[in-house]
Formats: structure tokens, sequence, C-alpha cells
């Protein structure tokens, strides 16, 4: 019999409320459970996350990041301009950062054939010492240190959010077990990720960043993925495919500036699932990370659990704007030397 595909998520995570208007509301969630109620999807199974322990915390983030939101748990308080916790804000943070873990588990173990884990508040920001950008603890980085323990020596984080995730680009810069791999706007918040930004020491050619200017179409990220990131992934051969899955390039997202479908998320999913079915017997699994148009999300997302339970897309044919072409040779030309294929 097939293992399902794990859906990972709880009522907890509604109770994180970072303030009235804040773009990274529970509204998010709401809409794509509602989504997912409507129009299940068959083979999908749902579980129940269980909070990350201080072990798997200290693995990434400091003693004084753990420290400072530990003080925080009960209370209303702002981290930065966009970073805001109400008093069940670190408990959800906490259950977030186990979910990812969990997921990572029950994938290795072969008792799920992939998972997704909906969750917030969101994680690729937070860098070890410092919770920014509406993330608390790196929801991924702990799920990639996780991996490490259960014995995968090498594993790819691929991240599609609109913004760069800099954090998990933190943690993992002088790594050669940790593949980063990040297409994004760019110039953008927070401002790192240019394609220069390759890693260091011995890490130097394990992070992949490819900064797009505003506008990008499903066809250009599909290019992206051919000619960047799949065969740099192939070569890696990984043992478990995490993907830091935010839906802010949609076309309607209010915060990003790309213009992606649905499907154009749905066939960013399928070549991800198609590299870890040809690499690692399919080991793959998802984080919730942005998307705050709600209909754009909430579809986005049912798109990618399809495609988890089986279903096949592939990216539309299409020129690239020669901005979009640039960008890429960039990226191309930065990593080579690290990655002859290119």
């Amino acid at each position: 019999m097939t293992p399902p595909t794990l859906l990972l998520t709880d009522p907890l995570f509604l109770k994180h409320e970072p303030g009235q208007g804040h773009p990274e509301s529970p509204a998010r969630l709401r809409s794509i459970l509602s989504v997912l109620a409507r129009a299940p999807i068959e083979g999908t199974q749902v579980g129940q996350p269980r909070s990350a322990t201080e072990a798997e915390l200290a693995a990434v983030h400091t003693s004084e990041l753990r420290h400072s939101l530990l003080g925080l748990a009960g209370t209303e308080a702002q981290i930065d301009p966009d970073t805001h916790t109400s008093p069940d804000s670190y408990d959800a943070a906490l259950l977030a950062a186990g979910a990812a873990v969990q997921a990572v588990e029950e994938v290795m173990a072969g008792r799920a054939r992939n998972a997704f884990a909906l969750v917030r508040p969101p994680g690729h920001h937070a860098e070890p010492g410092r919770s920014m950008g509406f993330c608390l603890f790196n929801n991924v980085a702990i799920a990639a240190e996780a991996a490490r323990r259960q014995g995968a020596e090498r594993v790819l984080v691929l991240d599609w959010d609109v913004h760069h995730g800099n954090g998990t680009q933190a943690a993992f810069w002088e790594r050669r077990d940790v593949l980063y791999q990040s297409v994004h706007q760019y110039p953008y918040y927070p401002g790192t990720g240019a394609a220069h930004e390759v890693g260091a020491g011995a890490g130097a050619g394990f992070t992949v960043n490819c900064g797009l200017p505003g506008g990008a179409t499903d066809a250009d990220y599909g290019a992206i993925f051919q000619e960047l990131f799949l065969p740099i992934a192939d070569a890696f051969r990984p043992q478990l495919v995490l993907v830091s899955a935010g839906f802010d390039p949609h076309r309607h997202d209010p915060i990003g500036g790309m213009v992606l479908s649905e499907r154009g998320f749905a066939a960013m999913c399928s070549a991800t699932r198609e590299l870890a079915d040809s690499v690692c017997g399919g080991r793959l699994v998802l984080l919730l990370e942005g998307g705050y148009s709600l209909q754009g999300l909430s579809q986005s997302v049912h798109a990618c659990v399809e495609v988890l339970a089986g279903r096949r897309d592939s990216f539309p044919t299409g020129e690239t704007t020669s901005d979009m072409a640039h960008a890429l040779a960039r990226s191309r030309e930065a990593l080579r030397p690290y990655w002859p294929m290119l």
C-alpha cells in the first residue's frame, strides 16, 4: 500500500496574531484549510504535529535567541517593525518548528511518501541569532538539521518564496552538506540574495541564488529550474528535498511583484517531486512560508498538494525577457566554478 501524502497542521497556528492589518494573518491558513476541506485530495492524510524540543531548536538557534523568545511567551511584543507576537505566538512557533521536524521524520521513515507542513508563523527569515521578517524560528533550517541527524548526508533546501531566505542562507553559509537554492525578487526585502552570494569556506558553491526583477512569469521560473536549480541538484544528489514554499510570487499577491499562476507553483512542485523521485526515493517535504493573497495562496497550495498526491504539471513554454535572461546568466556565471555543467 502506498504511504499517504501527510498534511500537518493544528488549530494553534490560528492563534498566532501579529496584529490587525498585518499581512501574515490567521486568515491565510484558514483559507488554505477551507479550500482543502471543500475539495479534498485523494491520497492525503492530515496529521497532528508535535512541538520542537530544546535540542532541535539549539541545532540552529543561539541560546540568546531561544531565551529571548521564551521570555515573550504569553505576551504581546514587537520584535521589529514587521515581526510581532501575541500570547500564543511562542507556542505556535514551537509547534511550527516541531511540525517541520515531524514531517522529515515521517518521510525519512517511509511512513509518508511526502509531506506538507501547513504552519505559521513562517521561518526562512529567522537567522541563528535573530528573529525577523514575520519569522520567529527557522522551520526549514531546523528540519534540515533533523534530516542530518536522521542519517541524510546531503539535504537540499529549495526556496521559491518571493523574498530571499536570508536566515536559511546564514545557517548553512559555510556548509556543503546542505545545498540552499533560492529564486526571489531582487533587489527586495531583506536585501540579500545577490548572484555572487555563493557561500564561503567549505560551503563555497553550495548557496545558489537567482534574484529576478519583478514581473517574472511561470515560464521564467521554469527556465531557472531547468537551467540552474535542477542540474546542480542532480549533481548534488540530495537524500531529502525540503521546500520553503512561499506563495507570494503569485500574480495577485499584494506584497510581491511576480506574476506566477497556481499552475506555475504546481509546475515547480512537479519538477521538485520528479527530482526527489529520481535521486532520493521521493523524499520531499514542503513547509509553508509566505503568500498574502488569500485566493492565490489557497489555490496554489491546493495545486501543490495535488502534485504531492500524484498529479503532474509542466512549465509553459515561452521566451524569457532580456532582464530575466541576464539574471539567470549572472547566477550561472557565479556558480560555474563550482558546478562545471552550467
